[in-house]
């Protein structure tokens, strides 16, 4: 990479209605129809008194986390409250408060990176992991407290459900090297996995939710939405914080259903499901993939002009993978590599529409970036752009020959057509002064943090959406790769394939520790977009087949608000 493209334009011979046979998907129309529609037009409505009250409940708890306050907590309770703020979705409210009650736990209770406190499973699997999602560095070595004589983990601790469960979720955090935290992970899923046909139907449903979504790997909105109704159900919550949680939530969704009904109006005016019938129309799910990113309202440019590059970027994976001809990519790569209106007389009749649109959204980024004096951005965000392009060409050209790839050869490709770098620096565009010119120089770089989203973005992808795509005559996967050099199975291409994505995992872990290269609020949209492909691709390929877990996870999110 980058690939060269290396015709000349001239005015295609082709156009979209030729005789000869195009490939076809077949995917399912959208599922929402225009429903989204009416919170573009409609006058958004200021509750006034429940943002008053949001105000006054939001004081309320901040004076909890304060330290010395008389309302203050102690430290291990506190420890408690600040993993119910996180699940309920309310953590971007008090990050300095909750940074300082961390502190004051890591300096009080960790001595050389081991927590000294002598507690209880549960406890200390809840410590360490907020610690580490703080970015410090804390030895896993505590739990050798709960293994036997012959370095097993003992299994008396299994009686202890919230103890596993907590020593599960901090297993998540894992970095390279910590053995006793694979052990951990492995000890705790086998033995809850074996609690779901043993307990009551309550707690089977608590810890098969947690199996399928850990917390690491789950997407806040879908963290707050689940928590909410399970924390109204233990009789000791806090009235104050789950009110707050409720009434915080509703007023997101109303914000976010504003932001998604103008997107929607503007897909609708585009009206690809009519010019492009053969590409995905996808654009609510496209939303929420970006809400998945950042949720909080300080990003909604950022959420705006992401949605209409990743709904833009669907399209354009699908006139490469299901549509276009050889001769019509090549005159396409090359229009993209020239980012020029004139390449619209060059390029076949049907993809004149898109070859505007694309211009027009970049056009609007560059508009908004100068209001904000930060123009420099988009010539990053076009070039990742072109490359993105540029890969999706050099996979066709594979196809057109019926070559597979080495495994090496075709990750060097790969790893830019999954988009996620396009993606990532699309996200910087709309976080405003705190992605400098510098973060944009080290996203080109490459850095192993980026490197290893990538490689969770490209496999999980492959491994799900593999028997499908080869159906209607697809580029090889990296399944295919992987066995025709290796000589193996699928399960065993499969099985390698994950254990790839493990170690990506722990590469993020570990580039999110102190001191992290980048301010948190970057690193986090990595972590943030790895999350997303596991909830989207864990099980199949929940954006293009969205009309099961995906429409479901939509709806709680972005239409269903909770009674307060």
């Amino acid at each position: 990479m980058p690939v060269s493209v290396t015709s000349t334009l001239v005015a295609p011979t082709t156009n979209a209605t030729s005789d000869f046979s195009r490939r076809s998907a077949n995917y399912h129309p959208t599922v929402w129809g225009d429903h989204f529609i009416q919170y573009g037009v409609e006058p958004k409505e200021v509750d006034e008194i429940m943002e008053k009250q949001i105000i006054i409940l939001k004081e309320k708890i901040r004076q909890k986390l304060v330290p010395g306050n008389e309302k203050a907590l102690s430290p291990l309770m506190e420890a408690t409250f600040i993993d119910s703020i996180q699940r309920l979705g309310l953590h971007y409210h008090f990050e300095h408060e909750i940074g300082e009650v961390l502190q004051h736990i890591h300096n009080t209770y960790v001595e050389n990176g081991i927590i000294t406190l002598n507690k209880d499973l549960c406890s200390l699997a809840l410590v360490f992991r907020l610690l580490r999602q703080q970015g410090y560095h804390i030895s896993p070595d505590v739990f050798k407290k709960f293994k036997n004589e012959e370095g097993n983990f003992n299994e008396t601790v299994t009686a202890d459900v919230e103890g596993m469960l907590s020593l599960y979720e901090a297993a998540h955090l894992r970095i390279h090297g910590e053995d006793i935290c694979d052990e951990a992970l492995a000890f705790t899923t086998s033995h809850l996995e074996l609690m779901t046909t043993e307990s009551s139907p309550s707690l089977a449903a608590k810890v098969n939710h947690a199996l399928k979504r850990p917390l690491r790997k789950n997407l806040p909105r879908l963290v707050a939405r689940h928590y909410i109704s399970t924390y109204e159900e233990d009789p000791f919550h806090d009235e104050t914080l789950l009110l707050f949680a409720k009434s915080d939530f509703n007023m997101l969704q109303k914000t976010h259903q504003k932001e998604l009904g103008s997107i929607s109006l503007w897909w609708k005016d585009l009206d690809f499901a009519t010019k492009l019938p053969f590409a995905r129309n996808r654009i609510v799910e496209a939303y929420f993939w970006i809400l998945g990113v950042f949720f909080e309202p300080q990003y909604s440019l950022g959420r705006r002009l992401m949605t209409k590059v990743i709904s833009m970027t669907s399209v354009m994976d699908d006139i490469y993978d299901v549509y276009g001809t050889f001769e019509e990519l090549q005159l396409f790569t090359e229009a993209i590599d020239r980012w020029d209106i004139r390449c619209l007389d060059f390029v076949p009749e049907y993809l004149k529409f898109y070859y505007q649109a694309l211009l027009d959204v970049y056009k609007e980024i560059e508009q908004e970036m100068a209001k904000e004096g930060r123009a420099f951005c988009v010539i990053y965000a076009k070039n990742e752009m072109k490359r993105l392009a540029q890969a999706y060409f050099a996979e066709a050209k594979w196809l057109s020959s019926n070559y597979i790839p080495s495994m090496e050869e075709y990750m060097d490709v790969a790893l830019v057509s999954c988009g996620y770098h396009m993606l990532i620096a699309t996200a910087f565009i709309g976080m405003g002064d705190i992605a400098t010119e510098k973060a944009f120089q080290w996203l080109t770089n490459d850095p192993k943090i980026v490197n290893a989203s990538k490689i969770i973005c490209r496999l999980m992808d492959d491994i799900v959406s593999n028997e499908f795509e080869q159906k209607r005559g697809h580029v090889a996967s990296a399944l295919e790769c992987y066995m025709k050099q290796h000589g193996v199975t699928i399960q065993d291409a499969i099985d390698e394939l994950y254990r790839q994505v493990t170690s990506a995992w722990k590469d993020i872990n570990e580039e999110l520790l102190d001191p992290a290269e980048m301010p948190k609020p970057l690193l986090m949209v990595v972590l943030n977009l790895s999350r997303v492909i596991d909830v989207f691709y864990k099980e199949g390929d929940g954006y293009t087949h969205s009309k099961g877990s995906t429409k479901n996870q939509i709806a709680d999110i972005l239409l269903n608000p909770l009674a307060v």
